[in-house]
């Protein structure tokens, strides 16, 4: 029996309960060579399978998780879907979108949001409704409000049932819950990310009563103390954190939190996700794996209570250890990034 705990969204997805871990797709399909549907299918059936009655399991997806940018992890849940039509009511699906097709440029426009809207939910083909679709940038090149308004409209036409947000301030948060109810905010939190906005957007999501999904909490696998070097075509390759020189740097703390998940009995894995689902009730990571096994420990950590002295132990390595490159890449302006919109 698998433990689980529970979260719950907010908005008007407050009475739906999710798994308090829940699961990231990307690395299905945005890779060199994506995750074969036999080996996918397994991962998710786990994921699903692993939530008690009435829970449902939180996957995350989006418009352009592949190298083409392209609906090829979309169009990989249509085919789970398909076979296994009695998981669709199973899974609460989040998808992010707001960008010009194939491309990573962000697109606000009227046409453009109902383009991207209309492309995520056509990928599905039907097999599974979109649950929550949020843009996955706060772009600012047209009225938020207007931007929120018309995905309401999208929402009462039938396309997805609620509204979330991505890569969020939390003054942006405060301005988009004012004009329609916000289910959930996604942004990256694990303990090589958490910055000052970081906890301003976690705090003001528990306020208002909405989810904070937490993406990368493992730092996009690298605080798990298993990668020493990528492999070639590897999308982390562009990231500063990962430049050669970087890792060599961040390994340091890497290591510093393998010295306290090694002295609690667990795996540096379970410890950072351990970690993120500390920072409140609400807060749901969503690590990614192609082993359904590694899906299980993801879920399960979920129900690791860490101890005052453990979370003394992690504040203190964040504290000494200064890490070397930014989330993105360096000499970016966040601006071009849309990050923290």
């Amino acid at each position: 029996m698998v433990q689980v705990q529970t979260a719950k969204l907010g908005g008007t997805a407050k009475d739906v309960v999710i798994g308090k871990v829940g699961t990231g797709l990307m690395l299905m399909t945005w890779t060199p060579t994506p995750t074969p549907d036999e080996q996918a299918f397994a991962v998710i059936k786990a994921a699903i399978d692993a939530m008690p009655p009435g829970v449902k399991m939180l996957l995350n997806s989006s418009q352009f998780y592949a190298h083409d940018y392209g609906t090829a992890n979309l169009e990989l849940l249509s085919r789970f879907f398909e076979k296994y039509p009695e998981y669709a009511d199973k899974a609460f699906l989040s998808v992010k979108g707001g960008t010009k097709p194939f491309a990573l440029q962000p697109d606000v426009t009227e046409e453009g949001i109902r383009t991207s809207v209309k492309l995520c939910a056509d990928a599905l083909r039907g097999k599974k409704k979109i649950d929550l679709f949020e843009m996955a940038r706060v772009d600012r090149t047209r009225p938020l409000e207007d931007q929120l308004k018309q995905l309401a409209a999208l929402s009462k036409e039938g396309y997805f049932d609620h509204i979330g947000l991505s890569e969020s301030s939390a003054k942006s948060i405060r301005e988009a819950n004012a004009v329609v109810p916000i289910a959930a905010v996604e942004i990256e939190i694990s303990p090589w990310s958490y910055e000052e906005e970081t906890r301003n957007v976690i705090a003001t999501c528990a306020e208002l009563g909405i989810a904070t999904i937490a993406y990368s909490p493992l730092g996009r696998g690298f605080l798990t103390g298993t990668i020493d070097k990528l492999a070639p075509g590897d999308m982390r390759s562009h990231f500063t954190r990962f430049k050669e020189e970087s890792m060599k740097a961040n390994k340091v703390f890497a290591d510093a939190l393998k010295v306290i998940a090694d002295k609690k009995g667990i795996t540096s894995a379970t410890l950072c996700l351990a970690w993120v689902c500390s920072r409140g009730p609400h807060v749901v990571p969503i690590p990614g794996s192609s082993k359904p096994e590694r899906i299980i420990s993801n879920i399960e950590a979920g129900s690791i209570q860490l101890t005052e002295e453990d979370l003394a132990a992690i504040d203190k390595a964040i504290k000494e250890h200064e890490i070397v490159g930014s989330r993105y890449v360096d000499g970016v302006p966040k601006e071009v990034l849309h990050l923290w919109g």
